[in-house]
């Protein structure tokens, strides 16, 4: 049996906040979620409308999401996060910022695609079965 396709494009979509409103609109269309990291991963799990045994998540033109979730969106992502996390976490928070402002480390489309692929086969959460094909 072959698994439902996802299809999003890197061209409808500039920053994670954008991401977050296409996935939406594409996997589970109609439905309210969180639009943050942990809750695109939680969609990834399923229950929210998509299928039951996984399916498969291409993401056309990601070399254009590659650099538009580079570091420039990174920094801005880490700055927001920066102002709302616990305090405790600050200093870590402040540290990956500085790290992106310098173009180290991961970018948002890397903690995108790492996400996916906790989901995926050698993943964390392999057993539910999503595959990431980045065309």
């Amino acid at each position: 049996m072959s698994k439902e396709v996802y299809e999003i494009d890197g061209c409808e979509f500039a920053t994670l906040q954008e991401f977050y409103e296409v996935v939406g609109r594409i996997l589970i269309p109609g439905a309210e979620w969180g639009h943050n990291l942990d809750a695109f991963n939680d969609i990834l799990r399923g229950g929210f409308g998509t299928p039951d045994g996984g399916f498969v998540l291409r993401w056309a033109n990601s070399a254009v999401s590659r650099e538009r979730l580079g570091y420039p969106d990174t920094v801005r992502q880490l700055e927001r996060r920066l102002t709302r996390c616990h305090p405790t976490n600050r200093d870590l928070v402040g540290a990956d910022l500085e790290r992106a402002r310098h173009s180290v480390g991961p970018t948002v489309f890397d903690w995108l695609v790492e996400i996916v692929e906790v989901h995926g086969a050698g993943g964390g959460e392999e057993e539910d079965g999503v595959e990431l094909v980045l065309t």
